[in-house]
């Protein structure tokens, strides 16, 4: 053996067609996809493709959710798909299963030669993406001005897409709550045609909505890194509201500072729509005048804030109380609804340096009370619990809309924006989300309770991400994997869970 390296092993490549691949257990996904009628569903929504040639809108939109699922990051990276023989020869099987003679036959005539790839190759997804531009929004863009383009027919229909999407969970999973986080989270950029932040560098800022039961982003907007996180977000709750499916009876928001909005706030309190009243929670801004109103707190009046762990409530660092607080725009109108306002406090482990004039910038508000410097934070509510109750319940927006932020942009390729053209990124954006909710699809209702809460890092290494050789067996496939192998078991026990929602009868209520 002629040594490559230091030890005694060599790479040959493989001299034969031999059906390998590295992404053994990614075919699930199309198992889960083809049980939801995912293709479908996005042929009914999605006409960019609608009479023309080559490849499909649903075999274009999958094969980007394919690329988030397989960790790739680029366009380019669909290319690894591409070489996977095994993976592809998978893809090649079964993409016409399932349907008629005269469909089958209508597919092919989209291309002029024999079709040999098994996905869409780079330039063509590019292709793609640029019809979700539209270059008569961009000329209405002002300088200095916070500006969301309209939205073309095919982005809308991508959001219909994943409005299905949640609701094929609601039928197999029924919530009669939606509490809805809404947050946005920047996308830092190079490109040059992306604007600045508040942080100071260029970057987009989605605002996403995350319905907490049911651990899925039900809606997204995609923005310039210049609009701030609270631009019009009352719209983008009515429209997140016409996401969530029938079955849905009450709805609660969760906030930070972003929605400390009169507006948003009196259309929750007001609202006469479906849902009724929508109970919330939002960070509220700690002005002079809210820091007025805490420091008329008696200090009796604080209470110790707990937190529950592992079933037992556990003693913090911080305290809160109810702080008599009305707003000017509300104290000067007669008809504005009253809320209850709370307050934190967290004594400072370093206080002010004396005789320094100019202290360091802190990302939050702080006070003197009884000779001593807090941090402060503030909540404003229309809800009925008890405050170290309601406190816990909103601290939990911080812990899994981040978490959902961070799957986004670094276990998916929401955190490589693929173009300069506003609508092309947005697309990316959007079908990054669609492939996060069928990740969340698949532990949830697939892979079972165990799954649920793993990253999708763990998932690659642990179910996608499995070497194996696909065999041509009987006018079928076999995908073979390792002997006694610790996740055979797992992939023949989801195939089984996805084989029995294909055939469970659906509950039109929801």
């Amino acid at each position: 053996m002629v040594p490559q390296g230091l030890l005694p092993f060599k790479y040959e490549e493989e001299r034969s067609e031999a059906g390998m691949t590295a992404l053994a257990g990614l075919a699930l996904y199309l198992d889960l996809a083809t049980a939801m009628k995912l293709g479908e569903i996005i042929e009914r929504h999605l006409k960019v493709r609608e009479g023309g040639q080559g490849w499909t809108d649903g075999e274009m939109v999958m094969s980007v959710i394919l690329l988030n699922l397989a960790g790739g990051d680029h366009v380019s990276d669909i290319g690894r798909l591409e070489s996977d023989e095994g993976f592809g020869r998978i893809l090649r099987t079964i993409r016409h299963h399932g349907l008629a003679r005269k469909t089958r036959r209508k597919l092919e005539r989209r291309w002029r030669k024999k079709r040999e790839r098994a996905a869409p190759s780079e330039s063509a997804i590019f292709r793609y993406l640029a019809a979700f531009h539209d270059a008569d929004q961009e000329k209405q863009r002002q300088c200095g001005v916070a500006f969301i383009p309209t939205p073309n027919q095919h982005l809308r229909g991508i959001v219909e897409v994943c409005k299905e999407l949640v609701g094929f969970v609601q039928t197999h999973n029924k919530e009669t709550t939606a509490t809805l986080d809404m947050d946005a989270t920047l996308v830092e950029t190079q490109k040059a045609e992306a604007l600045f932040c508040y942080k100071h560098y260029k970057a987009y800022q989605p605002l996403n909505t995350y319905w907490a039961e049911q651990g899925l982003t039900i809606h997204t907007e995609f923005r310039d890194g210049n609009v701030p996180a609270g631009y019009q977000q009352k719209r983008v709750l009515e429209e997140a509201l016409e996401q969530l499916p029938a079955g849905v009876e009450t709805v609660r928001l969760r906030s930070d500072s972003a929605g400390y909005q009169h507006e948003l706030m009196k259309f929750c309190e007001k609202n006469e729509g479906r849902f009724g009243r929508i109970e919330f929670s939002i960070s509220s801004d700690v002005t002079p005048e809210f820091k007025k109103a805490v420091a008329e707190v008696k200090e009796g009046d604080w209470k110790s804030l707990s937190r529950i762990r592992d079933g037992k409530a556990e003693k913090t660092e911080r305290q809160w109380a109810e702080v008599c607080f009305a707003p000017g725009k509300m104290a000067t109108s007669r008809n504005a609804p009253t809320y209850r306002y709370l307050a934190t406090r967290e004594l400072m482990q370093q206080p002010p340096l004396p005789g320094i004039e100019t202290q360091p910038s802190l990302p939050f508000q702080t006070m003197e009370m009884s000779k001593q410097h807090y941090k402060v934070f503030g909540i404003v509510t229309n809800r009925d619990l008890e405050g170290n109750e309601l406190i816990n319940w909103h601290n939990q927006r911080c812990g899994k809309s981040e978490e959902a932020h961070s799957v986004m942009k670094e276990d998916l390729a929401g955190g490589h924006l693929p173009s300069g053209d506003f609508g092309e990124n947005a697309a990316w954006w959007w079908m990054m989300i669609l492939a996060s909710n069928l990740d969340v699809i698949m532990k949830r209702l697939v892979l079972g309770q165990s799954w649920a809460t793993k990253r999708l890092k763990a998932i690659r290494f642990q179910l996608i991400n499995l070497p194996g050789r696909v065999i041509n067996h009987a006018r079928g496939l076999i995908v073979r994997i390792s002997k006694s192998h610790p996740s055979f078991h797992s992939l023949v026990e989801a195939r089984n869970r996805i084989a029995y929602f294909a055939r469970a009868p659906v509950d039109p209520s929801g």
